[in-house]
């Protein structure tokens, strides 16, 4: 049986004081060549309580019991050092300021020889006794670095274990990998001891606290399963670079990283028709609204990959305009880029825009996101900027002939119950009435949910409140929702543009909807916490939220698509010419209060219900 934590304490404190004594005593001895004059032995061992009580109060007081032998580290012996330096020179000046008679006999040598003789009593017994349990153990010593679990006895798990030889911060202690082939064989003489899901048992019995994701070839799945057993043993967990970064040999395979949320919630890789996209993009001009955005910055990233003759970047914000800038001037000096600021609102600044560069393509990405903010005192804002932004954008692509403008939705525009999902519904049947007009413009609209990374999302705000000390604030247990990576949704994005022919609604396939609770936990983990350590509160649903999304409204189904991840929403509900009409006048003369806003909201997008917060979850 382990012992406890106090107990190990206890022990280590033990020792430093019989180590305390013993060197003081020999310090003595070694002063007067092994034959201590009496006079001497009595200014000894009168000295010798105070020594005993100011060096080993000092080594408490500095938290040299919290570290763990089985861990000894250059650390612990830095500390070990200024420890004893301290009680050194408490001592010193004890005899030389204090002058208490029973003291005046120490030599000054016995004052350098103490801690000398202490700090090579107690760092030496510390790595003897951490050299001794790595050779019980590893059956080799672990002469420097930490020792680590590595999963993936593979080309990846033997190149790692190679190239960490040299290296003073990591030793393998052993594999795990699931081909029982391999277990009970060595690699770099470090044994294979099992498959994956013993992880836990080995980490204990090892005594490991890190463990290795040695497995860049695996599906992502597979990776997950892997980080999140890491996660439940307590483990800290790290994974080398993915396999297209070692085979471009842009890094090597022991360049780590710590894992973080988006390893656990990301997907298997999207599969893209390059080719179609390649096509469809070189040469063409492609205008970006919101070009400043999470989204909008990373579809100005991909575009570029695919040679246009000219990047147009259209955003309101000066300053997130000349951050993708300086950004596009970095990294990607060889694309045609200019930067224009500018409302979505303004027809006529749009249609100089627009007469002037000509653009085939537009990512309509510029929108106001944030629920709770749009929900209270800026419904009318919201609306604005959301759907009249919309029309305006789209009806200068119409009168400018552009060949399709792609409209970034969300799934909060299923069912909505807030004014942002609303508004986005709407701006969703505005296109398709559009699109029904005969325009020679194409409009496509692609809903997807949550993105990792995004300015004012979840993980950012979780990420802050821990870095603080927590809490960590959930609005309700069973909230939950769907995520997905800032490219992934991009490279869909850009598929969807290449498939659309007119009139469509997108939908991405987002994967299993993750409880925020969860998350929650999940990174208190990553950060190296417990959740004793950095607590969570509930602190309800706010404004506008409800507790579940969906990607489908209730009376839409969806068809498939060639692409596995893109399905096509089918309405139902397909907007009257009179309710384009109705649309029209009522944006341009828009209700002052959001009382009025959310009335009419309800008037003009049937299935806005703010009543419905959708407090069952889906089965």
């Amino acid at each position: 049986m382990t012992p406890s934590p106090r107990l190990l304490r206890l022990i280590a404190a033990t020792h430093d004081f019989c180590a305390l004594i013993l060197c003081w005593y020999f310090a003595y001895l070694l002063r007067f060549n092994l034959a201590l004059p009496a006079d001497y032995a009595r200014g000894c061992f009168g000295m010798l309580p105070f020594v005993a009580v100011a060096h080993m109060t000092i080594y408490w007081t500095l938290g040299l019991y919290r570290g763990i032998w089985r861990y000894a580290s250059l650390q612990d012996l830095l500390r070990i050092i200024g420890a004893v330096a301290l009680g050194a020179l408490v001592t010193t000046f004890a005899v030389y300021m204090l002058h208490p008679p029973h003291l005046r006999q120490v030599p000054r040598s016995v004052l350098v020889l103490h801690p000398l003789l202490l700090i090579l009593v107690m760092g030496g017994s510390r790595f003897v006794y951490r050299l001794a349990k790595d050779w019980r153990q590893y059956g080799h010593l672990g002469l420097a670095g930490e020792w680590v679990l590595v999963v993936g006895a593979g080309h990846a798990g033997a190149r790692l274990a190679h190239e960490l030889r040299g290296s003073n911060e990591w030793r393998v202690a052993a594999f795990l990998d699931d081909d029982a082939s391999k277990h009970g064989q060595e690699i770099h003489g470090i044994r294979v001891r099992g498959p994956v899901r013993e992880m836990a048992h080995w980490a204990r019995k090892l005594e490991i606290r890190h463990v290795i994701i040695a497995m860049p070839g695996v599906p992502q799945r597979g990776r997950q399963d892997t980080m999140e057993l890491a996660i439940q043993a307590g483990l800290k967990v790290m994974t080398v670079p993915a396999a297209e970064d070692l085979l471009s040999r842009r890094v090597t395979i022991s360049r780590l990283r710590r894992i973080d949320l988006e390893d656990l919630l990301k997907r298997d890789a999207v599969q893209l028709d390059k080719a179609g996209i390649l096509e469809m993009l070189t040469d063409a001009v492609v205008l970006i609204t919101g070009a400043g955005g999470s989204i909008g910055g990373e579809l100005a990233r991909q575009i570029a990959g695919f040679r246009p003759r000219c990047l147009v970047l259209y955003e309101h914000a000066e300053f997130a305009l000349f951050q993708i800038e300086q950004e596009f001037r970095q990294r990607f000096p060889e694309t045609p880029i200019r930067c224009l600021i500018g409302d979505v609102k303004d027809a006529e600044r749009l249609d100089q825009v627009f007469g002037e560069f000509r653009p085939a393509f537009v990512f309509h990405a510029a929108a106001y996101k944030h629920v709770p903010l749009m929900e209270t005192d800026n419904a009318r804002v919201a609306v604005q900027n959301n759907v009249l932004g919309t029309r305006a954008v789209a009806l200068a692509a119409q009168r400018h002939n552009a060949r399709k403008m792609v409209f970034i939705s969300t799934d909060k525009a299923v069912n909505p119950v807030n004014v942002m999902g609303a508004t986005k519904r709407l701006s969703e049947m505005l296109l398709t009435t559009l699109s029904d007009a005969g325009s020679t413009t194409r409009f496509i609209s692609v809903r997807f949910g949550n993105v990792l990374g995004s300015n004012g999302s979840v993980i950012p705000t979780f990420q802050a409140q821990i870095e603080k000390g927590g809490p960590v604030t959930v609005t309700h247990p069973d909230v939950i929702r769907y995520f997905m990576l800032i490219p992934e949704a991009v490279q869909l994005v850009l598929q969807a543009a290449l498939m659309g022919q007119g009139n469509e609604i997108f939908v991405l396939d987002m994967g299993k909807p993750v409880r925020i609770l969860d998350l929650a936990r999940d990174m208190i983990l990553l950060s190296g916490h417990t959740e004793a350590e950095i607590p969570i509160r509930i602190t309800g649903l706010r404004p506008g939220e409800k507790l579940y999304e969906e990607l489908l409204a209730d009376d839409e189904t969806s068809l498939p698509t060639p692409h596995a991840k893109l399905r096509i929403s089918r309405t139902n509900a397909v907007p009257a010419p009179a309710w384009r009409a109705e649309l029209d006048a009522w944006l341009d003369n828009l209700p002052a209060t959001n009382a009025e806003i959310k009335a009419d909201l309800r008037k003009l997008v049937p299935e806005y219900n703010p009543e419905d917060r959708r407090e069952t979850p889906p089965a």
